[in-house]
């Protein structure tokens, strides 16, 4: 456009033409709008605690100290409790440690062991970690399905009744189920060391779980182009956490091939076994089936939850493939399954802490399923409702469990008490179908002459029970072995109608003709 200028008419200089064009400032044209000037960059935010998961955290806490710390806190440890404790406790003797065991939870209750003997104490202690460890797996996931779908996953889970019971005792399966769960959001959040420490844990805990956790996930990895750049940091992980586990089969059993040998000869030789109807009969308790003969769970209208979990876990997995969003689904799915295998189709019998890890695995797609029934609001209702229910029968459940294992181990505590009044105290030595747990509260060393807990020969035995008080423990109507029936029997008070037999001390042995 020509102008005007000192020099005549000419072109419009090329800076002018920004303000002469349409939006500019030139003649007839419109102001631009004033903007705000930038913003300077302020300090950097830090991640704000999940208040929701929080909550759902403090809930499983309060629920461990109300149904678990209180009712067990009062007495002994249980069975695998005593095994997996002992190991590091100064005070008493080490029980037998069987080829299937891992080391894990007998390192995480070591510290509290080694400054108190309070069993309240050690229940307590594990209540607030495993509370903090949901928190901490769960929230692990929160970039993956949102806050509010995370606690309530962790809602579901933590409110099962083996969940909550499991939380404040000194049993692996838990903790595996939150490293599980931390392992898998993860790797799909693409966390390298965080997934290989997970994995660690788990392998810590109970090392043939973990490699059935890294076998999905190593298949996803080499699937997936751009996830096999995980498959070192789960190598990692799992030399780790299995590094002990190794040096001990090893120092134990001379290599890895005759642990697992003799790990599967305990588990009643492990091999295809359809096992899902053992499971079924142990979904509301009690807490091992070995053998299992009931032909139902106590009160199944309370476990239906059970059998409705495979329909829900199906409908997660079509909703999440119909909307093209699968791996945050099907991963946890195939993890869960997997880790359940050894226990649904290899092994004979079962226990309801076996599925722990699965039960977790399969929270979350079930979450996020149930948090899409939020309309119409009449389904909303009934799914609200559907919860509510199984949040109390669940609890149900927990209290008849709590008070069953309370008394199962108030007994231990009090054939221990006999012992102690009848003259066997420490240093001393029990033997018997109760040995493990009753000679813990004792503290006196347990030894087995047959069985899975095999760990001395009668021979063997028989000598010690010339040096240190010794005794036989039988249940009602159950003779005592030979070379005990001219001992001495004592009925222990409280204990349902066991008996101790007691050596004589000194006793004096034909070694040659036991």
């Amino acid at each position: 456009m020509p102008v005007l200028s000192r020099r005549g008419w000419g072109p419009l200089p090329l800076p002018a033409l920004a303000f002469a064009a349409p939006g500019g400032t030139g003649v007839g044209a419109a102001a631009p709008p004033r903007t705000r000037p930038a913003a300077r960059p302020g300090p950097r935010r830090t991640p704000r605690p999940d208040a929701w998961l929080a909550l759902a955290a403090a809930l499983y806490l309060i629920s461990q100290l109300a149904f678990t710390v209180l009712p067990l806190g009062r007495h002994g440890l249980g069975w695998d409790e005593a095994v997996y404790v002992s190991q590091y406790d100064p005070r008493t003797p080490a029980a037998f440690f069987s080829a299937p065991r891992s080391r894990g939870i007998s390192l995480l209750t070591a510290p509290v062991v080694a400054v108190t003997d309070s069993t309240i104490a050690l229940r307590l202690a594990l209540a607030v970690l495993s509370s903090a460890a949901l928190y901490a797996a769960f929230r692990v996931w929160r970039p993956l399905v949102g806050a509010r779908t995370t606690a309530f996953a962790a809602l579901l889970f933590g409110s099962l009744w083996i969940a909550t019971l499991s939380g404040a005792m000194a049993m692996p399966n838990l903790w595996v189920a939150f490293g599980a769960v931390g392992a898998v959001g993860w790797f799909l959040r693409g966390g390298g060391w965080w997934l290989a420490g997970c994995v660690a844990a788990v392998a810590l805990f109970r090392a043939p779980d973990a490699v059935w956790l890294v076998l999905p996930l190593a298949a996803y990895a080499v699937a997936v182009r751009d996830r096999r750049r995980l498959l070192p940091y789960l190598a990692a992980g799992l030399a780790a956490g299995l590094a002990q586990w190794v040096v001990e089969a090893y120092v134990r059993w001379g290599g890895v091939a005759e642990r697992l040998r003799v790990s599967s000869a305990t588990e009643g030789d492990m091999g295809l076994h359809l096992n899902l109807g053992t499971v079924w009969r142990s979904v509301n308790g009690g807490l091992l089936c070995r053998p299992c003969t009931a032909g139902a769970p106590h009160h199944p209208e309370l476990a239906l939850w059970w059998l409705a979990l495979p329909l829900l876990t199906a409908a997660a997995v079509y909703v999440a493939v119909r909307e093209r969003c699968p791996a945050r689904t099907l991963l946890p799915v195939a993890c869960a399954a997997s880790l359940s295998v050894p226990y649904v189709l290899l092994i004979g019998y079962s226990a309801p802490r076996f599925l722990l890890p699965a039960y977790a695995l399969l929270s979350l797609p079930i979450a996020v399923l149930l948090r899409r029934l939020r309309h119409p609001r009449p389904l909303a209702v009934a799914a609200a409702t559907a919860i509510a229910l199984q949040l109390a029968t669940q609890y149900v459940v927990l209290d008849h469990m709590a008070a069953s294992t309370a008394a199962t181990n108030a007994r231990y505590a009090a054939a221990a008490h006999g012992l102690r009044t009848m003259g066997v105290t420490p240093p001393c030595l029990v033997t018997g179908p109760r040995a493990l747990p009753v000679g813990y509260a004792a503290g006196c060393a347990p030894a087995q002459t047959q069985g899975n807990n095999m760990s001395t020969t009668r021979a063997a035995l028989l000598h010690r029970a010339t040096r240190v008080p010794t005794a036989v423990l039988t249940e009602p109507g159950q003779h005592p072995p030979k070379f005990a029936r001219r001992w001495t029997p004592y009925e222990l008070p409280h204990t349902g109608g066991w008996t101790a037999w007691k050596a004589p001390v000194p006793y004096r042995l034909q070694l040659l003709n036991p």
